[in-house]
């Protein structure tokens, strides 16, 4: 069993090995923080950068149709590439770093974001689109103030897709010791440490649930007209 801090002693439920330690959470408090916050920015560059990726593409295979087979296939082909194969062929090139993982977990998300973006962006209501060009909205101001806008929804459910599938997948990164609280699970399940193996189980869903209601509370912030419809 690998532990952070001294080893207990006497009748303790770390030394019972329980699921559920009360123990372990104070006694461990600075390791699931640091584990945390780790998971916490990687998850969050991630998805991040793939939005800035995906956003382009997704553009570029909606003004020239041709491309747009080629670029969703591409991206869907990157995702089923398994997670422990990808950060290997990755490694030569970025080393041992967490650019590893985040290079990764972008390439992961860009299958997700970018058919959300064709899709939200398909779904505009051409009329709209002309009315907008009759009242001589330019390509730039249509784009951000009438179609995105309008494909916001869609755009939403797939960012709050992959945020979530970006914190699940951010635990494989313990392979390379990047993994936020993946790198709690892997040392755990190796030494069948069960408080550590729970509880940060535990952390990655409530993470996940995490992201995804701020996720949705941005959405609603950013769509009021919404708001103002379901009342």
């Amino acid at each position: 069993m690998v532990l952070s801090e001294e080893t207990p002693v006497g009748d303790s439920c770390l030394v019972r090995n329980e699921w559920i330690c009360g123990e372990y959470l104070t006694s461990r408090a600075e390791l699931l923080t640091d584990a945390t916050v780790q998971h916490v920015w990687i998850t969050v560059v991630s998805v991040l950068i793939g939005l800035v990726v995906a956003l382009p593409l997704a553009l570029l295979a909606r003004r020239y149709r041709k491309l747009e087979g080629p670029v969703v296939g591409t991206t869907t082909a990157l995702y089923t590439i398994p997670s422990l194969a990808l950060f290997a062929l990755l490694l030569p090139i970025t080393g041992l770093t967490p650019t590893t993982v985040i290079t990764g977990l972008v390439l992961y998300s860009l299958t997700i974001l970018v058919r959300n973006i064709i899709e939200g962006l398909g779904s505009v209501p051409p009329d709209v689109v002309e009315a907008a060009r009759g009242m001589g909205y330019g390509k730039r101001r249509l784009l951000f103030s009438v179609e995105l806008p309008l494909a916001l929804p869609s755009v939403m459910a797939g960012l709050r897709v992959a945020t979530v599938s970006t914190v699940a997948l951010t635990t494989v990164g313990s392979i390379v010791g990047y993994g936020g609280l993946g790198n709690l699970l892997l040392e755990a399940v190796n030494t069948q440490f069960r408080p550590q193996v729970l509880t940060a189980s535990v952390l990655c869903v409530l993470l996940a649930v995490t992201f995804d209601l701020l996720l949705v509370g941005s959405q609603r912030l950013m769509m009021p007209w919404n708001r103002g419809r379901a009342a």
